[in-house]
């Protein structure tokens, strides 16, 4: 009988002491709750959670804080133009005009045109080859050891022929690769149009030491700025002029024509303005090899 009695009341004392621990808890959720504003609440949960950084913001969440307290609702490259009217409907106002920001590669010799090349046997990274002298002639061009590639989590960057190449169709616009290039080469180009016009090099020496180290390197002609005023100097590499660049109003045909390097390219998705107007264009017929020797064209005589 006494071991019931004291079962009971050990039972009892702690039932006593579990609803007064679940009573403690309860006031301490409610008196030391953080109170979160709803807008930040339903701002973050307007946002991808990509948590890239491409708005400035170590994360989403920061950048939700920041949205209710004046910051532009424009930042989210991820999210692209759908999560902008997200936000401008539970901010109360107005979408803004904006652009979808991409990379442009200023930089555009394979392996096989970029000269003086040495072997480089150290660690395969870009960061690391960039700090070693004479990896190849030119010090400013894409060294195509992946950096870039690794960073990105939409598998929208790729080297090929030794040259980091976008594909635009998986790009989101992170900025992740840009970040990564330790020559700087890759840039954030507001895209206006699904295609826009880029200047494809990097290298700022005289025309001379450019054609010495590349073959395709800009040289620094200023034919490209004589000819449409979006381009404008800078040293002897052109610049394009992106905030007044406008694809309906500028006609680039003549200003390719005079580029001697090609160094001056479209880059970007080809609208279907532009598949129609190439249509009639003779595609080249494809090169196949021809491994035929010398014996396969002998005589033979018995």
């Amino acid at each position: 009988m006494a071991t019931w009695i004291t079962v009971g009341l050990a039972g009892a004392i702690l039932l006593l002491l579990a609803v007064a621990m679940a009573y403690v808890l309860g006031w301490a959720n409610q008196a030391l709750a953080v109170q979160v504003d709803a807008k930040v609440i339903a701002v973050e949960s307007a946002l991808p959670g990509a948590n890239c950084g491409a708005c400035g913001y170590v994360g989403c969440r920061e950048y939700a804080q920041a949205v209710p307290k004046g910051e532009s609702i424009t930042k989210c490259t991820v999210g692209g133009m759908g999560c902008v009217a997200d936000l401008a409907k539970i901010m109360g106002v107005e979408v803004e005009q904006t652009w979808p920001y991409r990379p442009v590669v200023h930089c555009g010799a394979t392996s096989d045109q970029r000269l003086q090349k040495t072997e480089y046997l150290g660690e395969p990274t870009c960061a690391s080859a960039n700090l070693v002298a004479g990896v190849q002639g030119c010090t400013y061009g894409c060294l195509g050891l992946s950096d870039c590639v690794v960073v990105c989590d939409y598998d929208a960057i790729h080297i090929i022929d030794g040259l980091a190449v976008v594909d635009y169709g998986k790009c989101t616009g992170c900025a992740a690769c840009a970040k990564a290039c330790p020559r700087n080469i890759i840039s954030m180009v507001p895209f206006k149009s699904e295609r826009i016009f880029a200047v494809k090099c990097s290298n700022q020496d005289f025309g001379k030491e450019v054609k010495a180290v590349c073959e395709v390197g800009c040289i620094g002609c200023k034919g490209c700025a004589k000819t449409c005023d979006l381009f404008e100097m800078a040293g002897n590499l052109p610049k394009i002029n992106y905030e007044a660049y406008d694809p309906d109003q500028v006609d680039f045909g003549p200003v390719l024509e005079k580029c001697p390097m090609n160094s001056l390219v479209w880059v970007g998705k080809p609208s279907e303005k532009d598949l129609a107007a190439v249509k009639d264009q003779e595609v080249p017929d494809e090169i196949k090899a021809d491994f035929k020797t010398s014996v396969d064209d002998a005589e033979w005589r018995g």
